[in-house]
């Protein structure tokens, strides 16, 4: 998530200026607005201290509420109600700032309280909602004490003006304070400025116009400029807007001009009125510039992403898909040509699926179906396809949903690569873990792999057999001959034993002198013949220097189905121990 970077005020001077605004704008509301001598109708000093603590880290906040609270004390003492109504009422100052500062950190983590509609609710709520309703009772409690102010009245004072002010206020300032203003004047163009400060010229002229010269009351003319305002400046041209009518309409109505002067009642209820009409105001345009700018920043941010997208997919050598939820092909890359033999205009108005070989085409589109159904996650197929250039056999299909501003999959973005290369290291790595690197024979693994399927086989009727070998009196070649005429001895043992087998038929050789042979579609009998033939493929030596003649023992089992690799294994090795035990150079049968 994008964060608006937090200001951090010098250690020296940052508080002595915060808390000297701080003191002379609640002087000022002190001063021009205590109309009953109880709580001020005008507050906007607590607008300022949310602002500062919005737009600053919580490390800079301790300082700044000091210095807020010493200047709210001095305010009250000496234009307020007093030295006693000095420290308590700085307290519940800080609190209703505090409150509003810690609910909006807690629930806009970006920071950027005044840029859409959804941060700009949680303020208002914050302060309107929470903040001005507790700290409301506090202040009217002290008030009602030290003043001829009734607790309600004073609790409508207190909430009207800091609401009114805070609402007014403190966007605006939160906006001065990051740099809004500024950024405006830098990014905007000429033409742009020249459009804003006419429309805010005779905003200006017209709300002159209705307070002090209008003949009827037409509060409601401002409105339609303000929102056009909104749409055509923005953020920046919506706050200049309310501080135009704040202060030509705050003059006239504390003045006794204007068409508030026809409410009946004292000066400070017109004021709390015009309050009223001033925040009406700002929530009419204000959220619209906010939304306006959320979108615009949105765009922006599309518009930059759109360019990456571009940029890489008209550059890349992997074909790049977009994809409608209906499988149907709304963009190609132009790599598709060299990657798949085909124009990109051509794939466009195409179902995804005729890329695909038929015997792939299943996963494909079950990954599409996942990757809809998931929007967030991405999903990795590997698969044929139905048309091949060159070296392509195997590709790689890389899957995403794009969403709506609902959330809702509205298609899919899809890469293809090349892994040709890949499959064919991959396939050159099986089978050299499949294959002894000695001999030449089967792996182990290999080998006892062919043997569970051939069991799984023998489940449903087929007859085959397993025959296990070990070389006669092995060791005693190493140690006469050397290791490395045993080893060609090992090598020439598989190639004549190959000579007697069958192409479906597999020789395994499981460990050192250790072998097996998996005789297929093999009874007992049969296979006890090609053993004896094996046998004889051995009566001559070997045609290694020098040469030398070897013998195997064997144990013979026939597959069952109803037994598994190990009682296999377990029942030829008896037999082969056996055949051991019986003068070696024959063949045992198992039990």
């Amino acid at each position: 998530m994008l964060r608006a970077a937090l200001r951090q005020p010098s250690s020296l001077w940052g508080p002595l200026v915060t808390g000297g605004v701080y003191f002379v704008a609640a002087s000022i509301a002190l001063i021009i607005s205590r109309f009953e001598g109880g709580l001020a109708f005008l507050w906007g000093a607590n607008a300022f201290l949310m602002a500062e603590l919005l737009t600053t880290r919580t490390a800079h906040w301790p300082r700044a509420i000091i210095a807020c609270a010493v200047a709210s004390t001095a305010a009250t003492a000496l234009f307020g109600m007093g030295p006693i109504a000095a420290i308590p009422m700085a307290a519940i100052n800080m609190l209703e700032s505090l409150i509003v500062a810690i609910l909006c950190r807690r629930f806009v983590p970006d920071h950027r309280v005044t840029e859409s509609i959804r941060p700009l609710i949680v303020f208002i709520l914050a302060l309107s909602g929470v903040a001005d309703i507790v700290t409301g009772l506090m202040a009217a409690a002290v008030a009602s004490q030290l003043t001829p102010v009734s607790f309600g009245a004073s609790w409508l004072q207190w909430y009207t003006g800091h609401v009114l002010g805070g609402l007014t206020c403190t966007p605006i300032l939160i906006m001065l304070f990051q740099g809004e203003f500024d950024r405006w004047r830098r990014e905007t163009s000429r033409h742009e400025k020249v459009e804003a400060a006419l429309l805010l010229t005779l905003f200006a002229i017209s709300t002159f116009h209705i307070f002090y010269g209008a003949r009827y009351p037409m509060l409601f003319a401002p409105l339609l400029p303000l929102v056009l305002i909104a749409f055509r400046v923005g953020q920046i041209g919506a706050a200049a807007s309310i501080i135009i009518l704040a202060l030509i309409g705050g003059v006239a109505t504390m003045s006794g001009v204007g068409p508030l002067t026809m409410i009946p009642g004292t000066a400070g209820e017109r004021v709390q009125f015009f309050q009223f009409y001033l925040a009406l105001s700002f929530l009419l345009c204000m959220p619209v510039a906010a939304e306006l700018h959320a979108r615009r920043r949105l765009f922006r941010m599309l518009e930059q992403s759109e360019t990456r997208f571009r940029t890489i997919a008209e550059h890349s050598g992997d074909v790049v898909l977009n994809i409608s939820v209906d499988g149907v092909i709304e963009y190609a890359s132009p790599s598709a040509h060299e990657q798949i033999g085909c124009a990109p205009e051509l794939l466009v108005g195409q179902s995804a699926a005729n890329l695909v070989d038929p015997q792939d085409r299943a996963v494909v589109i079950a990954a599409h179906h996942r990757a809809l159904m998931q929007p967030g996650s991405i999903h990795k197929v590997e698969f044929r396809p139905l048309v091949t250039t060159g070296d392509l056999d195997w590709c790689e299909i890389v899957t995403r949903a794009v969403v709506d501003e609902r959330g809702q999959p509205s298609g899919i973005v899809s890469m293809i690569r090349d892994i040709s290369r890949h499959k064919a290291r991959q396939r050159a790595l099986q089978q050299v873990a499949a294959s002894d690197s000695l001999t030449g024979a089967d792996s182990r693994r290999a080998f006892l792999e062919k043997l569970d399927d051939e069991i799984a086989r023998a489940r449903m009727g087929a007859r085959s057999s397993l025959l296990l070998i070990d070389i006669d009196h092995f060791k005693s070649v190493n140690d006469r001959y050397g290791h490395g005429a045993g080893d060609r001895v090992l090598s020439s043992f598989v190639e004549r034993m190959r000579l007697g087998l069958r192409g479906i038929d597999s020789i395994g050789r499981l460990g050192g002198e250790e072998f097996a042979i998996l005789l297929v579609d093999s009874d007992i009998d049969r296979s006890s013949m090609v053993c004896e033939r094996l046998r004889a493929l051995l009566a001559d030596p070997t045609t290694i220097e020098p040469p030398i003649r070897v013998t195997f023992s064997a144990g013979l089992v026939e597959l069952d189905g109803g037994s598994d690799r190990s009682m296999m294994l377990e029942a030829a090795d008896k037999a082969l121990y056996r055949a051991k035990h019986s003068g070696r150079n024959c063949l045992r049968l198992a039990a």
